[in-house]
């Protein structure tokens, strides 16, 4: 959790039936109906991509980056944006490469050449040919303009999420908290379905562009295998005929018999570059990074702002950058923990008590754990249901923070203790083992010996992280016998 970092991640457009563009596809040529011209698609790219690195942060290795870029470039230049018959409008469009500070295993891209990868995938790949497969299939998003044909099958007025609903997802097609639904059956089975026709043109531009650029576009298809592990171990699994993304198995498959096609077309495709990719990523944050939050036996830690508080028994907690968010077990309460950019706790709570919907019981100037706060209490209305709400604010180590809760006013009984709880129990954190916590780190190592993978896991292993992580990370089985010599992933 980056507390400063403010900006909500709703790249949102709205657009009418009626207004629709008909352009030249970069990748066929032919001309086709589109929701925005290119150069509203570029613009949109621009307006997202400074939301995205508001919400997700960048992570902060200036060579992995510069790496990334480089794969990038290289298979860039194979596609349909680099070609002698492109058009003069694509052809000199610059693209941006992002390595975003996320745990997640996850890649996507925007209109207008915006492509992002986070850490959490790139702990997940054993090869720079795998990560030249997942840019490349990114790249062809926007070179289809998947956005731009997808927004024209919605319904007019409908609001669509430009970014990770819309292009990339997450690469299996799980869908992220982020997706907006259409709100009807039918429109989302439109959505599915055409989902999974963008993502096998972008799996077979994919393979194009990084066979030609000289990766063994064959690799790609192990990494789908590890997506799959990840997904089933999550228990995220969801029938075929409902994903917007193929099978993984499918295009495992699919993209091995593409590779193999090209290569017999004249493209050998022998860039593997293990050991570069291994030297990229070393020391990398591996999993959660718990400089930015985390719970312990019940209580939330932050390190690096120093404070902590206890999350109620059996509520759900969502780490966000921008805010923490407590769910009850039943999704009846709900307690936001944000910095509000107020200059006092009474700025803080007063920014709630005085919106139109809100009629305020209480007040107070109270100390919690000796620290300034304000407390409120009253009520809301939401079209015909009344909730109860709570607003405390605190001023902690030069910042404000403000804690808001709500449940409907019928269930105020049932909730009022374990929403009040955690504001209650905000206390200064001094506690060095704390305070010192430093995130688990990716370790390169090369097997001393044969032998399963399994033995050369450390015993103590980082929380939140299991022996099968680091094995679905590895690519290998846990029982699975590693050769002398074989590099490894291992956290440190």
């Amino acid at each position: 959790m980056n507390l400063f970092k403010y900006t909500i991640l709703l790249a949102m457009v709205t657009f009418s039936v009626g207004c629709v563009s008909l352009e030249h596809s970069p990748v066929t040529d032919s001309r086709r109906a589109y929701a925005y011209t290119w150069q509203q698609e570029l613009e949109l790219g621009r307006e997202a991509d400074e939301q995205i690195i508001d919400y997700y942060g960048m992570y902060n290795n200036d060579a992995l980056t510069n790496y990334v870029s480089a794969i990038g470039e290289r298979v860039l230049e194979h596609s349909h944006f680099r070609r002698d018959n492109t058009r003069a409008e694509y052809a000199n469009i610059a693209f941006t490469f992002r390595v975003l500070d996320s745990p997640v295993v996850n890649a996507f891209a925007l209109p207008g050449g915006y492509n992002y990868v986070t850490r959490g995938l790139l702990a997940h790949m054993t090869s720079e040919a795998q990560l030249a497969m997942v840019i490349g299939h990114e790249i062809a998003h926007v070179a289809a303009r998947h956005a731009s044909q997808q927004a024209l099958r919605q319904q007019a007025g409908q609001i669509l999420l430009i970014g990770t609903a819309v292009l990339g997802e997450e690469l299996l097609g799980i869908p992220g908290q982020e997706v907006i639904g259409l709100g009807e059956s039918a429109a989302q089975l439109l959505f599915l379905s055409y989902g999974r026709d963008a993502e096998r043109e972008s799996d077979r531009l994919g393979v194009e562009y990084a066979a030609m650029a000289g990766y063994a576009a064959v690799e790609g298809a192990a990494f789908f295998t590890a997506l799959k592990r990840i997904s089933d171990k999550a228990g995220h699994s969801i029938p075929s005929h409902l994903s917007s993304h193929p099978d993984p198995g499918e295009r495992e498959v699919d993209i091995a018999r593409r590779a193999a096609t090209w290569k017999e077309q004249g493209f050998p495709q022998e860039t593997v570059n293990q050991d570069e990719f291994y030297q990229a990523i070393d020391g990398m944050i591996m999993g959660d990074n718990p400089r930015e939050g985390f719970t312990r036996e019940g209580v939330f830690y932050h390190p690096d702002l120093a404070f902590s508080f206890s999350v109620p028994s059996g509520w759900t907690l969502i780490n966000e950058r921008s805010q923490v968010v407590l769910v009850s077990d039943n999704q009846q309460a709900v307690t936001i923990f944000s910095v509000p950019g107020a200059a006092s706790p009474a700025e803080a709570v007063d920014e709630i008590g005085n919106l139109e919907q809100i009629t305020v019981n209480a007040r107070e100037s109270v100390q919690i754990g000796g620290l300034p706060a304000v407390v409120m209490n009253g009520t809301m209305m939401n079209e015909e249901t009344a909730y109860y709400i709570e607003v405390t604010g605190i001023a902690h180590r030069g910042n404000v923070y403000r804690f808001l809760s709500y449940t409907p006013q019928n269930a105020v009984q049932t909730y009022a203790a374990s929403m009040q709880q955690s504001s209650q129990s905000f206390r200064d954190v001094t506690d060095q083992g704390i305070l010192d916590m430093q995130p688990a780190r990716i370790r390169i190592v090369r097997a001393d010996r044969t032998d399963r993978f399994s033995s050369f896991l450390p015993s103590d292993l980082p929380p939140g992280l299991d022996a099968q992580d680091i094995a679905i990370m590895n690519q290998v089985e846990l029982d699975e016998t590693v050769s002398t010599g074989t590099l490894l992933k291992l956290p440190s």
